[in-house]
C-alpha cells in the first residue's frame, strides 16, 4: 500500500484533477491511499469567510458562500460530464456542505463571535467539499474508489485549530476503517487537514497540514512509501521565488528534510517527516504538473552523501537578547527562562548562549509581550524585529572544510547578528536584517552553489 497525498495546487481546476486522477490511475497496483487537500485559495477563502461571519459582515459572508459553492459546483460539472447521475450526486453533496455551512457561518454572525471550535468546523469544509468531487470523479473514471472520512481516524488533542495527533489513536482506527474501505475498491480516498478530538469535536492540524495527515496515514499503514505531490520538481537547493539557478536534489536525509522543513522550506509541513521516520518509510516529493520528473527521495542517512543540499530561510523572525548577570554559575536559569516560553506556548528556533547572555530567534507572527514581560522581572530583554533568518542545511556540513568560510564570505555585505550551528552538524543558521535578505540569500546560493 502507498500514501499519495496532493495539494491545493494539483487539485486546483479540472486539468489539475484530471493529472491527478491518471496519475492515481498509473499506481492502482499498489493499492493507493489518496489525501487529498482543498482546491487551491479555497482554505483561504474559508478563513476569511470566519473572520467575516465573526465581524457580522453578512454581505461579504454571502459573496464568499456563493462564491465557494459556485466554484465546486463548475468543477463537478466539468469532471462529470456525460455522466448525469454521477453529477446530481455530487451535486446534492456540495448543495447539502455549503448549505450546512451557511447555517453554521448565520448563527456565527447572529452571535458576532468565533471560537476556535467554531473556526475549525468553518476551516475544513475545504477538504470536504474536494474529496467528495475527486471521488465521484475517480469513480466515472472507472477507478472504483472507497471514501473515508479523515475524522473518524486522524484523531488529536482538544486544540482545535492545531491538534495534536493521538498516535495510538490513529494507529488503531486507520488501519480498520481504511481496509473496510477498500473492500471491493481499486482505490481510497481521504482527506488531509482535518481531524476530531476523541469526544469527536473538529479540529485540525494547522496551516499546510495535508502533508503532516498523508505521512500520519502512512505510518498507521506501514505504506511502502508516500508520495507528496506538489507543484514543483521535488526539494530545490533554495526557495525558486527568490533565487535564481536553484537545481533539484535528486535524494536527502529524513534529517535534512526536517531541518529543511523547519527553516523554511515551503515544499513539506515541517512535521512531515517523523511519522516516516518512526516506521523508516520513503518520502518522495513530486511534481503532479510533470509526473515524469525523478523528484526528490527522503530516504535514511546511510544512502545519503555529505554535503550542503540547501539553502533556506525564514523571512519575518525576532531576535530576543536576555541579559542578566544573575545566570553566571547559576543551575537553573535556562529552565526558568524556557518555562516561560512554554507557559505561553511561544516556540524558538534558534539559541547561543555565553556567560551573562541568552540570544534567541522565534517566528515574527508570534505575541512575544507577555514573555518579554515575565523574563523582564529578572533580566534585560531588547527584541530585534524586522529580522530574517537564513540556514544552510546539510548532512555533516559541519565536518565539511570551507563551509562556514564560504558562508561568511557570502554575507560580508551585510550585518549578522547571531550565527548558530547544531550539535548534528546539519545546519549553520545567520540572523540578518530582513532588509537584506534577498541579497544575501542569492550571494550564499551561489557561492556555495555556482
Amino acid at each position: 500500500m502507498i500514501v499519495m497525498k496532493f495539494g491545493g495546487t494539483s487539485v486546483a481546476n479540472y486539468e489539475a484533477v484530471s493529472r491527478m486522477i491518471s496519475i492515481v490511475e498509473g499506481r492502482l497496483a499498489e493499492r493507493p491511499v489518496v489525501v487529498v487537500s482543498a482546491l487551491s485559495k479555497v482554505t483561504d477563502l474559508l478563513y476569511r469567510l470566519a473572520d467575516a461571519a465573526a465581524a457580522s459582515d453578512r454581505e461579504a459572508v454571502e459573496e464568499m458562500l456563493v462564491e465557494l459553492r459556485e466554484r465546486h459546483l463548475n468543477l463537478a460539472k466539468q469532471l462529470l460530464e456525460g455522466h448525469n447521475d454521477k453529477y446530481s450526486e455530487a451535486k446534492k453533496c456540495i448543495d447539502g456542505i455549503c448549505d450546512s455551512l451557511a447555517s453554521f457561518v448565520g448563527a456565527v454572525c447572529s452571535l458576532g463571535e468565533l471560537t476556535p471550535r467554531s473556526k475549525a468546523k468553518i476551516i475544513s469544509n475545504g477538504e470536504w467539499l474536494s474529496s467528495n468531487i475527486i471521488c465521484h470523479a475517480m469513480n466515472a473514471r472507472g477507478i472504483r474508489t472507497g471514501f473515508v472520512d479523515a475524522r473518524s481516524i486522524m484523531i488529536t488533542s482538544n486544540d482545535y485549530l492545531k491538534g495534536e495527533p493521538i498516535i495510538s489513536e490513529i494507529q488503531t482506527r486507520a488501519p480498520e476503517e481504511i481496509e473496510k474501505a477498500y473492500a471491493g475498491q481499486d482505490a481510497v480516498i481521504t482527506q488531509g487537514f482535518i481531524s476530531s478530538s476523541e469526544n469527536g469535536e473538529p479540529t485540525v492540524l494547522g496551516r499546510g497540514g495535508s502533508d503532516y495527515s498523508a505521512s500520519l496515514i502512512g505510518m498507521a499503514m506501514d505504506a511502502t512509501r508516500i508520495e507528496i505531490w506538489t507543484d514543483v520538481d521535488g526539494v530545490r537547493t533554495a526557495d525558486p521565488r527568490v533565487v535564481e539557478n536553484t537545481r533539484s536534489i535528486e535524494k536527502i536525509s529524513f534529517e535534512e528534510a526536517a531541518e529543511m522543513a523547519h527553516f523554511g522550506a515551503k515544499v513539506l509541513h515541517p512535521l512531515t517527516i517523523e511519522p516516516a521516520v518512526m516506521k523508516n518509510i520513503p518520502v518522495y516529493v513530486l511534481n503532479s504538473m510533470n509526473p515524469s520528473g525523478k523528484g526528490t527521495a527522503i530516504l535514511k542517512d546511510e544512502f545519503i552523501k555529505d554535503g550542503v543540499k540547501s539553502v533556506s530561510f525564514k523571512e519575518n523572525i525576532l531576535l530576543l537578547n536576555i541579559f542578566s548577570t544573575r545566570m553566571i554559575n547559576v543551575s537553573g536559569f535556562l529552565q526558568k527562562v524556557f518555562a516561560i516560553f512554554s507557559k505561553y506556548k511561544v516556540s524558538v528556533d534558534l539559541i547561543s548562549t555565553s556567560e551573562a547572555n541568552i540570544s534567541l530567534t522565534m517566528d515574527g507572527n508570534q505575541n512575544i509581550n507577555r514573555v518579554v514581560e515575565e523574563l523582564s522581572e529578572f533580566a534585560q530583554v531588547d527584541v530585534d524585529r524586522d529580522k530574517s533568518q537564513i540556514s544552510v542545511i546539510g548532512k555533516n556540513i559541519g565536518n565539511l572544510k570551507g563551509v562556514l568560510k564560504q558562508t561568511m564570505a557570502s554575507l560580508s555585505g551585510c550585518n549578522v547578528y547571531m550565527i548558530s550551528q547544531g550539535a548534528s552538524f546539519v545546519n549553520i543558521s545567520f540572523v540578518v536584517d530582513r532588509s537584506s535578505l534577498r541579497e544575501a540569500v542569492n550571494a550564499t546560493h551561489n557561492c556555495l552553489f555556482e
